[in-house]
């Protein structure tokens, strides 16, 4: 029917005079009209063929993370008496900036004190004792001398001769052994002053203190692990992003591959990285393994904060100028052996499950063209075959009768007088 009303078309065209005008707009008011019939009740949706650039990336979620962080602890128990102050004056807080060495907390140091007072007692005393030992050494080492010139005789017997020489030896000892409580003193007096050092909390590196931990007045306990009492970042303007990508993709991520992200702090900003190494100690979470993919990030503006979740895309491969098509239409089949027919015989190569045709417009019909698959981007597909061109249109799925309006069968000759629905339903 469609041709027919071409062929009239055309001959109005060729003879606009001899139909007249007012004849020739009424035909191609019902020829509008049926051919708008005929595409709204076409049973098929259709896209079009593109060419354009196809992006290949595999997204994953990560977080943000400082690339260096330094866990400042306390090596002793002790109650925080106070905070330092940092590069501006400012009592060290969250933010803070920090050089090496500068002072963060302070622990209570009477004890400690104490302790060190103590120790130094103990070293006098040990020095004291060295010296009282050191003259009865002195004293019996004259006496044996003197012993060894009379030697045993009648003014001098043989046992009083063997205990000088006893006393001689018993005082070198009693001098040793004071001289190792010296050194047992000293021990006690640099951990005493070590301890009391500890009492100073102050930063290993120059940095940003990301966390702070305890709060004036709160003690803090020292165990097997020490307590972590602040959290310096080295350098900000340096991230890192830790990225779960599944085993599955793992195998297409490499260091130094381009990687993009986004935030959903400054949604309509996109950020920029590169792949630094991907860590083989992998998790596994309800039977999927993943391993983490560490992205260096620039972050000398200071808009990325640690710990944001990132929306990451890793740049597989990327291609230009190819031919593009949903990736409905690789997976669209016709529905009956019917349309089969009408369309073509079906490809034997369809039972494989792997897509290796398109179906397009051709007429009032359509027709499958076998194509070549390449990448895809999760939402269009590369091809390549003969004969393709940008102003085909490709089947994606089939028309919804309840959206379209019904079937073929309900269409309305644009020629019969229209008999209203109400007056119908009366007769």
């Amino acid at each position: 029917m469609y041709s027919r009303f071409e062929t009239i078309w055309h001959f109005i065209r060729a003879h606009p005079k001899r139909i007249g005008i007012p004849v020739a707009l009424v035909f191609v008011f019902a020829l509008s009209r049926v051919a708008s019939s005929f595409w709204r009740d076409s049973p098929y949706q259709f896209a079009p063929l593109e060419r354009g650039d196809l992006q290949v990336v595999i997204t994953a979620t990560g977080t943000l993370e400082p690339e260096e962080v330094i866990d400042v602890g306390a090596q002793i128990a002790g109650q925080i008496s106070s905070f330092g102050t940092d590069a501006n004056g400012k009592v060290i807080d969250y933010r803070s900036e920090v050089e090496a060495g500068m002072v963060l907390a302070k622990i209570d140091d009477v004890q400690y004190s104490a302790q060190l007072l103590q120790a130094q007692a103990q070293l006098k005393r040990a020095n004291a004792d060295v010296l009282q030992m050191q003259a009865k050494l002195d004293q019996a080492e004259r006496d044996w001398k003197r012993a060894q010139k009379l030697g045993p005789s009648d003014a001098l017997s043989s046992s009083s001769y063997d205990a000088y020489r006893a006393g001689a030896e018993i005082a070198r000892a009693n001098v040793a052994v004071a001289e190792a409580e010296v050194t047992q003193a000293q021990a006690q007096v640099t951990s005493a002053e070590r301890n009391l050092s500890y009492c100073t909390i102050v930063s290993p590196v120059k940095g940003v203190v990301i966390d702070r931990r305890v709060n004036i007045g709160q003690t803090v306990v020292a165990s097997l692990n020490a307590p972590s009492l602040f959290l310096i970042a080295k350098d900000l303007n340096r991230m890192q992003v830790w990225v779960s990508v599944n085993e599955a993709d793992i195998g297409k991520i490499h260091p130094g591959q381009k990687v993009t992200f986004t935030v959903d702090a400054f949604p309509n900003e996109e950020f920029s990285g590169e792949v630094l190494k991907i860590r083989l100690n992998a998790t596994m979470s309800q039977n999927v393994v993943t391993y983490i993919v560490e992205v260096a990030t620039d972050n000398s503006n200071g808009k990325l904060l640690p710990y944001i979740t990132a929306n990451v895309s890793f740049h597989v491969t990327s291609h230009e100028g190819v031919w593009l098509v949903p990736n409905a239409a690789l997976r669209w089949n016709p529905p009956s052996p019917q349309t089969d027919k009408a369309a073509g015989k079906r490809d034997a190569s369809q039972s494989s499950g792997k897509p290796k045709r398109i179906w397009v417009k051709d007429g009032n019909s359509i027709r499958p063209i076998p194509v070549s698959i390449g990448d895809t981007d999760g939402v269009k597909t590369e091809i390549e075959a003969e004969g393709l061109s940008e102003d085909m249109q490709v089947v994606v799925g089939m028309q919804d009768p309840t959206q379209s309006g019904g079937s073929k069968s309900d269409s309305v000759n644009p020629f019969a007088p229209t008999v209203p629905r109400g007056g119908r339903r009366g007769m």
